[in-house]
């Protein structure tokens, strides 16, 4: 079956593993196997005609060029940025897609041997993709659609324009970016050379989807010092760290991310270990409002601190540091960025569903460096797990939408 181009370069991508990981990222590519990725686009686009197509050897950045075809009048450069890498939540090799056709509406049976199905009930949206066609897995990895359908998308909107010279635009500058799962996705990104006025990371949920908001975030590690002995002569002597570190938990507000929506924050212990002597525990702060974000980081510390007094100085440790801020205070004081967005997604015949992220984007980051990037959808959902899925003929109108923002910026 003929598909898209859209389609054709998602379906492309994603058998290519680029998960990266949190174990070594310290390092930028944390993983080796980002860079194949990286450089077929460096590839592609090269062949395309794309100009100043340059490949970061040494951490793995993709940056390119289309020069503006505007003869009289200045326009501002407007940039397209998405991620190259995938979750370490759930495995990115071997990936294999499957295309449904006509979908259904009901839910969708990834797996029958183990059992792994995509609920609607846990995934309602799914409700507005009946009579569509889905990709899917085959409930053994996770898609990809986080974020190669935005490179995807960005890749056939960058091919229209460099094979339809006939369409006036400015200046386009194309970014792709490692190890934003990962928290580090612009560190080494070079706003400069990029050369954009401003940008928009392809980078969303379903079709609609806009944020220019997104939350305060923070990572925290407890350590809590426990005391081992002999568990058959350890009464009134030993102090388990593991237990400890629960009492910890319980003791902050239970305000947690399955119990949390919308504008509200959260405390999510994202991993722990250890034994009875020591354990360690990995925590996530968030929250959109910065009154409330420092007020959950005096939180945590002070649990610290009440705890200590019952069980003696020094046995809970913590270290708070904060990650990225909401790029809305940025954003919105050149709010003609997002009206253009809203403007390009109504020409498509695509109400806007602004809301925030509850996350993070390369944009945050990049917007308080000086270059302001609102976020928006790729028509994939489901994110980071065995159940994501993306919907191809919302990927297409995404590929319009990013047209019609490169036109409404061209005028």
């Amino acid at each position: 079956m003929a598909y898209s181009k859209v389609v054709e370069n998602f379906l492309r991508y994603v058998k290519i593993d680029t998960q990266s990981s949190e174990e070594t990222s310290d390092k930028v590519p944390s993983t080796e196997k980002q860079r194949n990725l990286a450089k077929l686009l460096y590839q592609e686009l090269s062949e395309l005609g794309a100009e100043d197509v340059r490949y970061d050897e040494e951490h793995s950045y993709v940056y390119a060029v289309i020069p503006s075809n505007i003869d009289k009048g200045q326009v501002p450069a407007v940039g397209f940025i998405a991620h190259m890498d995938t979750s370490p939540a759930v495995s990115g090799e071997n990936v294999n897609p499957r295309v449904i056709d006509n979908y259904d509406g009901n839910d969708i049976v990834l797996n029958e041997e183990a059992n792994i199905v995509t609920y609607v009930s846990d995934f309602p949206v799914l409700k507005n993709c009946k009579g569509k066609s889905l990709i899917v897995t085959d409930g053994n990895t996770l898609l990809g659609g986080d974020d190669k359908a935005g490179v995807a998308e960005i890749m056939a909107m960058a091919e229209h324009l460099l094979t339809h010279p006939e369409v006036k635009h400015g200046r386009i500058c194309i970014g792709f970016t490692p190890d934003e799962e990962v928290g580090n996705g612009v560190e080494y990104f070079d706003i400069k050379s990029f050369g954009a006025d401003y940008a928009y990371t392809v980078d969303g949920g379903m079709l609609g989807d806009m944020s220019y908001e997104c939350f305060n975030a923070a990572g925290a590690v407890l350590t809590v010092t426990g005391k081992s002995v002999h568990p058959g002569y350890a009464k009134n002597i030993m102090r388990n760290a593991i237990k400890l570190a629960y009492e910890f938990q319980n003791a902050l507000p239970d305000e947690c991310p399955e119990n949390t929506e919308g504008y509200e924050g959260f405390y999510h212990v994202d991993n722990m270990r250890g034994n009875v002597e020591k354990a360690v525990a990995e925590y996530i702060i968030r929250d959109h409002n910065k009154t409330k974000f420092e007020e959950r980081k005096a939180i945590f510390a002070k649990t610290a601190e009440e705890l200590n007094q019952k069980y003696g100085k020094g046995t809970f440790q913590v270290e708070i540091s904060d990650s990225y801020s909401n790029m809305r205070e940025m954003i919105e004081k050149k709010m003609y960025i997002v009206d253009n967005a809203v403007s390009a997604m109504k020409q498509a015949g695509v109400e806007p569903e602004i809301s925030a992220i509850r996350g993070g984007t390369d944009g945050a980051r990049l917007s308080f460096d000086g270059l302001l990037c609102p976020n928006i959808c790729t028509g994939s959902e489901g994110h980071h797990g065995r159940n994501e899925f993306a919907c191809i003929e919302d990927m297409e109108k995404i590929v319009e939408i990013l047209l019609n923002l490169v036109d409404i910026t061209a005028k």
